[in-house]
């Protein structure tokens, strides 16, 4: 019975995140997008908190990238709040955008808080999940319509 609980909650929950999935492309250059993702970032009132390389674990797998990385960001008493209160959120935070080249341009991936609103009836909390989903959406957007 545990099995078939376990089996069933990684396939509800792989077919949630994968409808809460935000992806944008970037006719920028990877290098470029990589900058003004950074930029729009603290434009948007966050600090990024570090860049993770991934491409080493891609190209172990048989990929041939070096452009792949991930772009934790946040605020730093929204990720204290959040984690003292709710610390099975931590795994969530900070924020991240995953980013990485395809060619010449470059494609940003994010996911929604969105199904994380049925487990959680504060307010509070639901706020500030519809805030990070649509600030996560307007830097994304930002980039893309970059020039």
């Amino acid at each position: 019975m545990k099995q078939l609980f376990i089996a069933l909650l990684l396939t509800v929950c792989g077919t949630v995140s994968a409808q809460d999935l935000y992806m944008v492309r970037s006719s920028l250059a990877f290098p470029e997008t990589m900058s003004l993702l950074q930029q729009t970032i603290k434009a948007e009132g966050y600090e990024v908190s570090r860049v993770q390389r991934v491409d080493i674990g891609l190209t172990k797998s048989g990929f041939k990238t070096d452009k792949y990385r991930i772009v934790f960001f946040g605020k730093l008493d929204d990720v204290r709040a959040v984690s003292d209160q709710y610390p099975e959120l931590i795994p969530y935070l900070p924020l991240k955008i995953a980013i990485f080249a395809e060619g010449d341009e470059t494609l940003l991936l994010s996911s929604s808080f969105q199904h994380l609103r049925p487990f959680y009836k504060s307010p509070t909390l639901r706020e500030r999940f519809d805030r990070w989903d649509a600030d996560i959406n307007k830097i994304m957007e930002r980039v893309r319509n970059a020039d």
